[in-house]
């Protein structure tokens, strides 16, 4: 199970299928049991951390993604493989090491929650011999450098899984940086090619844990402490465009819904919980669009906006409401240049459909 050849590739699979059925069945100790007996069987340590625990997590999301399984279906499912991690941590402790290598940090971002991949991050570099201090999900950035400032490691290594949460990576970075202290970044957030981590400064970016492994025991060169600004990399800041929407979210969100409302009168007969989820689906594209303004990447924007659109599919609910949602976001953004122009190249991209009345939202009935 180590290789990727013959028989191996056929018993991780093999196994990869079992743990998925205990998991997807909320059958802790059954998952628990397959990863013991494969551990007990020789299969490496770090294999089962991040070919079957993180190819089965991955695929977990791909579920919900197609709505085959439901959210709560993926928070049980992901808490087991989170507890399965710690007990193979437990059952299968890190290899011993003729000298121990330096002490370092491994962080999710203020506001990142999806706390997975960086505690495989955490748990191989463990296994590679590193003094690691994994501080979990939604570690805020003052917390973050008083840590720092105590302990003197040699990186910091900060995860993000959402794009989201860009702007707030920027904020650990150029923080981090300010004290002297390199900073490696990975996680779906900086993009597949790891733009968004060239973007904002960070000394490395790693697409995997085996890549961050091997970019520390090469070595990150200690940064000189700066007072650096994230304006001075992100000079498209100065016209404001993502402060404003930042700052008038729930503004955005009001009217837009309003607007909604007045387009299609039916909205009007819309449950409570209904009208949550309208507004939340809108929430959730101003978000995406200011951190789009903030990187300065239309593409982002995009990515995002077709993602929502499969989503919508999947679930069977026509996609012309989102299309209804960027319209009206445009009318009220129509003096943003930067905005305007990310929010009709996406519309431009959505498939066409008929302007009826908007649905309520994913999993919703009017």
């Amino acid at each position: 199970m180590t290789t990727d050849t013959g028989t191996s590739v056929e018993k991780r699979a093999d196994l990869s299928e079992r743990l998925w059925t205990a998991v997807i069945g909320k059958d802790e100790p059954a998952a628990v049991r397959e990863v013991f007996a494969a551990a007990d069987a020789g299969a490496s340590r770090e294999g089962l951390l991040l070919d079957v625990l993180g190819g089965v997590q991955r695929r977990v999301g791909a579920e919900w993604a197609a709505d085959r399984i439901s959210v709560a279906e993926e928070h049980a499912a992901t808490a087991i493989i989170d507890r399965v991690i710690a007990a193979l941590a437990h059952r299968v402790p890190a290899p011993a090491h003729t000298s121990r290598r330096p002490r370092i940090t491994v962080a999710c971002v203020d506001g990142e929650w999806h706390v997975l991949p960086a505690r495989l991050v955490a748990e191989v570099l463990t296994g590679r011999g590193w003094q690691v201090d994994f501080l979990g999900a939604h570690t805020t950035t003052p917390h973050l450098i008083a840590h720092l400032h105590a302990t003197n490691p040699a990186a910091t290594l900060l995860s993000a899984s959402l794009p989201l949460h860009l702007p707030a990576a920027h904020t650990a970075v150029t923080a981090v940086q300010s004290v002297g202290i390199p900073v490696m970044v990975g996680g779906a957030a900086f993009g597949r090619d790891g733009r968004y981590a060239r973007l904002i400064g960070a000394d490395a970016w790693a697409p995997d844990a085996r890549s961050a492994a091997g970019l520390l025991a090469d070595g990150l060169v200690r940064p000189e402490p700066t007072t650096r600004q994230q304006v001075d990399d992100l000079p498209h800041l100065a016209d404001q465009e993502y402060t404003l929407v930042k700052g008038n979210r729930s503004v955005l969100v009001r009217q837009s819904l309003a607007a909604l409302e007045e387009r299609w009168p039916g909205m009007r007969a819309y449950t409570e919980a209904q009208r949550e989820r309208a507004a939340e689906d809108l929430a959730h594209i101003v978000d995406f669009l200011a951190t789009a303004l903030y990187v300065d990447d239309g593409e982002l924007f995009g990515t995002f906006i077709g993602w929502s659109a499969e989503i919508l599919q999947a679930r069977r609910v026509p996609v012309h409401s989102l299309r209804a949602g960027l319209d009206i976001l445009a009318g009220e953004l129509r003096d943003f240049p930067r905005a305007l122009s990310f929010l009709r190249t996406a519309a431009e991209a959505l498939p066409a459909t008929p302007t009826t009345r908007p649905s309520p939202g994913p999993g919703k009935t009017a």
